[in-house]
């Protein structure tokens, strides 16, 4: 009679382990999936705002801005006072941007600024997608995000493949294995140079819109 109340009782901890792994799990796939859906309703807005604005008369002033200044003024456009509106705007969907950052990592401090993770692969998604173009910007952004993932497990197959005769304490196999997250490094470099090479103007470039 003890034994089988001492199990009942086994039984219904694990129950309970069990049931708030589960519910500690399922809450984590929740909070992630919200989030996406979050900065998928942003991606989406500030894509349709950037369109609209880019096609509007303002877009075609901010165009010819940027083509010959010189030409603007010509035209009575203000390009000083264009220049500090765009900067204010891009400043504003950039701090935006780094709120959402910061209540997805949950902390932020100026000590763990990467400025490879947050400069460099920035322009990198720019430069690869297309310059000019909204959804260059968002191909890019998918595409390096594909590249700094596959990077690790390509390196690894690559590594395992020409060192499968080598020990498995081989001081050079040892050295490569632990270089593989430096890798990542090495494939955005080849990717931009590749594109810089043969779609110097991105894998979207811009389009000539007619108006």
């Amino acid at each position: 009679m003890n034994t089988s109340k001492l199990s009942k009782i086994f039984d219904i901890t694990e129950r309970q382990d069990l049931l708030s792994q589960l519910v500690i799990s399922s809450s984590g796939v929740f909070v992630k999936l919200c989030f996406a859906l979050i900065f998928l309703l942003v991606v989406c807005s500030l894509l349709y705002l950037s369109e609209k604005a880019l096609r509007s008369p303002w877009g075609r002033m901010m165009r010819a801005i940027r083509d010959n200044e010189d030409a603007a003024k010509a035209m009575g456009k203000n390009v000083v006072k264009q220049h500090l509106f765009i900067f204010m705007l891009g400043s504003a969907i950039i701090g935006f941007a780094g709120a959402m950052l910061v209540t997805y990592d949950g902390l932020f401090t100026p000590s763990s600024y990467q400025p490879l993770r947050y400069t460099f692969l920035i322009w990198v998604m720019v430069l690869l997608g297309g310059t000019g173009n909204n959804y260059g910007a968002i191909l890019g952004a998918f595409v390096v995000w594909f590249i700094w993932i596959q990077s690790a497990p390509f390196a690894l197959f690559v590594i395992n493949l020409f060192t499968s005769q080598l020990d498995e304490t081989n001081a050079i196999k040892l050295h490569l294995i632990n270089s593989i997250p430096y890798f990542r490094y090495l494939m955005m470099g080849l990717g931009l140079l590749v594109v810089m090479r043969y779609r110097p103007m991105g894998l979207l470039p811009e389009k000539v819109l007619r108006n």
